[in-house]
């Protein structure tokens, strides 16, 4: 698909990939449609979309819902690829997992089966994640794209997310059958954490988590943390969207950050924060270190830009800019 710069459909375009996505888009010449949940009980602000470079001429925004698969079709309609990012993200739970699960899939194979029908789609990109490779329960020290997480394991560690990480497992394992059974061009991200900058109107859970020690939330996560910046997983985005011909599943991670590390940095760069002692940090969960790394993404030609420094440096700016620190 390289040079092709038809139309594209970015679904959850008020989220924190997503809308950093759109903004690339629009910024490389794609005219963009995006997706977004209707609210009838109160106006959504999109004014930090429609005011992006080019969204004028080029952004088309459209309601949908995930639990109405249907809904995704005006959207879809004459674009030629598609970034389905939008997902339920239910740190709480408040749903049971197979419900989660269900849904997810189901809007899925929904959004799959509209592509076959619009013959202008050539390229979907789903965006799963890294815990669908992460919890494979085997002991070996480096995981790659050959590696799916297990359920059963994933249930027993009772770690909040769970139910996330399974539908993303479950729903990434749907979408590649289905493409594999109906010879459609389907891949899949797999990002780790991602952190840094965030144009949406909502902190990223993703931010908070990263930051966590900072909003005085210590058990949130485990570490190491793996991380990737904002802009490296638009990047790859694009990158995987005009590449000739990618195959499959793509691990996009680029740091694995030690709680150590992080006090290090915060105590020396930003000592005016409330940033707890070492000691006291020392008291959390930290797991065997894994290697996930994002190999197979490198060897087809992308490039990281960005590091550890300047996904904290740049998360940490954001975050008080807009009066979450």
């Amino acid at each position: 698909m390289e040079g092709n710069k038809g139309r594209v459909c970015v679904t959850g375009g008020t989220g924190y990939i997503a809308s950093w996505l759109i903004m690339r888009l629009l910024e490389n010449g794609y005219p963009v449609s995006t997706t977004m949940r209707s609210e009838p009980e109160h106006k959504k602000d999109v004014s930090f979309l429609t005011s992006l470079p080019g969204a004028t001429q080029n952004l088309k925004i459209f309601n949908a819902d995930l639990s109405n698969p249907e809904s995704f079709n005006a959207a879809i309609e004459g674009c030629t690829a598609v970034f389905h990012i939008a997902a339920t993200i239910d740190y709480a739970e408040r749903e049971p997992e197979e419900i989660v699960t269900k849904k997810s899939i189901d809007a899925m194979l929904g959004i799959l089966k509209a592509c076959q029908n619009i013959k202008t789609v050539k390229r979907v990109v789903y965006t799963s994640s890294a815990s669908a490779v992460a919890f494979s329960g085997k002991d070996d020290d480096t995981l790659d794209e050959s590696f799916w997480s297990d359920l059963d394991f994933i249930r027993a560690r009772m770690q909040p997310g769970a139910s996330y990480a399974i539908s993303k497992t479950l729903t990434e394992r749907a979408a590649l059958e289905f493409a594999e059974q109906n010879g459609m061009d389907v891949i899949t991200i797999l990002p780790s954490y991602v952190v840094g900058p965030f144009i949406c109107s909502k902190l990223p859970g993703s931010v908070y988590v990263a930051l966590a020690i900072l909003f005085g939330n210590k058990d949130i996560v485990e570490y190491p943390l793996h991380t990737v910046h904002v802009e490296d997983v638009a990047r790859a985005f694009i990158f995987l969207l005009e590449h000739s011909n990618p195959k499959g599943r793509y691990l996009c991670s680029s740091e694995v950050v030690s709680i150590e590390r992080i006090f290090e940095f915060l105590s020396e760069k930003y000592p005016e924060l409330e940033i707890p002692t070492l000691d006291s940090l020392k008291e959390i969960k930290c797991s065997k270190q894994i290697a996930i790394p994002s190999k197979k993404l490198m060897d087809s030609g992308f490039k990281f830009k960005k590091g550890f420094n300047e996904m904290y440096d740049e998360a940490i700016q954001c975050c008080k800019e807009k009066g979450y620190l």
